[in-house]
């Protein structure tokens, strides 16, 4: 598997643009992306039970079993809690796109993200979708377009873009995403977008989809709060030269390894990327029961705020670790646990098999300063290893989204 440079246009016969229609004050804020070639289309979208309308929008088409042509997402409000006028002006963006690219309105995805509980400027996003399907190009400039203008509160893009040979073909995936707050995705405000040329059945890469998904983005935590817009879609065009995949064999394992590796990629830039965060924590679970065990307890850990804001504080106060294992719901003998924490500034143990060690908090401090930092349970019930990630809460975190709507 090959790094390239190209984002979400690395695959073959994708287009895009991105460009400020007026949502937003100064930045981006509308991104279009089409293959002329029908794609087949696979999606995992938030377990929240308040839906916005475009993902409403887009699991009827998946149910529906269509091929798709193009996505066009909004930022700057999340059309999330607007009625029956929300639905209306989803699918009103759906056809204005069909109309501009000569395809259906059951052929467009619809995505938005931003403020939640303010009807669309209808206005301004209908004449956005004319001037940006205008704009479609196979450039570097429009695949960084496309991810600059999903941003909301986010800092920079998160992209990636991957080669791999798969039944004898070069097979490209590019990635985009965004998503900097209300981070806490169980799919079941993050945005992902995958273009692939790989020819597989929707079955198929529906399966690879919910796969990665589960160890990916179902395993990441800024601040607790499920979005109600939470949407990651997978096009894939067919256009690779390899045969199709139908079935569970040595490509799509390949293809589901490089699906994965993207995902995680955009998924863990999400993280470093949080609101306010200043280190990104890796959570490692070894030797727990199974993956549900291991998973509820290394979000537990993740979603504690005084845990975050242990870490902020580059303070080694245990304790609140184990405090939150305490509470995530899972049985566990705490005399079999043990923790250390590791940074590129070395590596300290804190308790081993139910008994608090004596450590030096210089050394402590030390590995609390770097940016990224692992904390390691070794827990006696099994041989599971499960991996989370999540970041730190600062003073930033509560002024950021104190001043949201300024």
């Amino acid at each position: 598997m090959k790094l390239i440079n190209q984002g979400i246009l690395a695959a073959k016969g994708f287009v895009a643009a991105g460009e400020h229609i007026g949502i937003k004050k100064q930045k981006k804020d509308m991104a279009m992306l089409y293959s002329k070639a029908p794609c087949r289309y696979a999606g995992a979208f938030t377990q929240n039970k308040v839906k916005a309308a475009p993902v409403i929008w887009d699991q009827k088409v998946l149910k529906a079993g269509e091929k798709v042509h193009a996505v066009v997402i909004n930022s700057g409000n999340a059309n999330a809690v607007t009625g029956i006028k929300g639905y209306q002006d989803t699918e009103q963006m759906a056809q204005c796109t069909a109309e501009q690219l000569g395809i259906k309105k059951e052929e467009v995805l619809v995505c938005s993200t931003g403020v939640i509980g303010v009807p669309l400027p209808m206005e301004c996003i209908l004449d956005g979708i004319d001037r940006v399907a205008s704009k479609l190009e196979h450039t570097p400039l429009a695949a960084k377009s496309a991810a600059e203008a999903i941003l909301t509160t986010d800092t920079f893009t998160k992209e990636i873009a991957l080669e791999e040979t798969i039944g004898g073909c070069q097979i490209r995936l590019g990635a985009i995403g965004k998503g900097s707050g209300m981070i806490h995705p169980n799919m079941a405000t993050m945005l992902a977008f995958i273009a692939t040329d790989i020819n597989i059945s929707q079955t198929m890469l529906q399966k690879a989809l919910s796969e990665c998904v589960e160890t990916s983005f179902n395993m990441i935590t800024v601040d607790g709060d499920t979005s109600t817009n939470d949407s990651v879609i997978v096009l894939a065009n067919g256009i690779g030269g390899n045969s199709c995949i139908t079935e569970e064999n040595e490509d799509y394992e390949a293809f589901k390894a490089m699906l994965f590796e993207a995902l995680k990629y955009v998924a863990i830039s999400i993280v470093k990327d949080g609101e306010g965060a200043t280190k990104l924590l890796e959570v490692e679970i070894q030797n727990t029961l199974d993956f549900a065990s291991g998973k509820a307890l290394a979000k537990s850990i993740l979603t504690s705020s005084l845990v975050k804001t242990a870490f902020f504080g580059e303070d080694a106060n245990w304790g609140r670790i184990l405090a939150a294992m305490g509470y995530a719901g899972v049985d566990f003998n705490v005399e079999g646990v043990s923790l250390a924490l590791e940074s590129a500034a070395g590596s300290i143990h804190l308790f081993k098999q139910g008994t608090p060690l004596k450590f030096n908090e210089i050394k402590a401090k030390h590995i609390l300063e770097e940016a990224e930092i692992k904390i390691v349970v070794k827990m006696s019930e099994g041989s599971e290893t499960v991996t989370a990630w999540g970041c730190d809460l600062s003073y930033d975190y509560v002024k950021i989204n104190g001043e949201y709507r300024s």
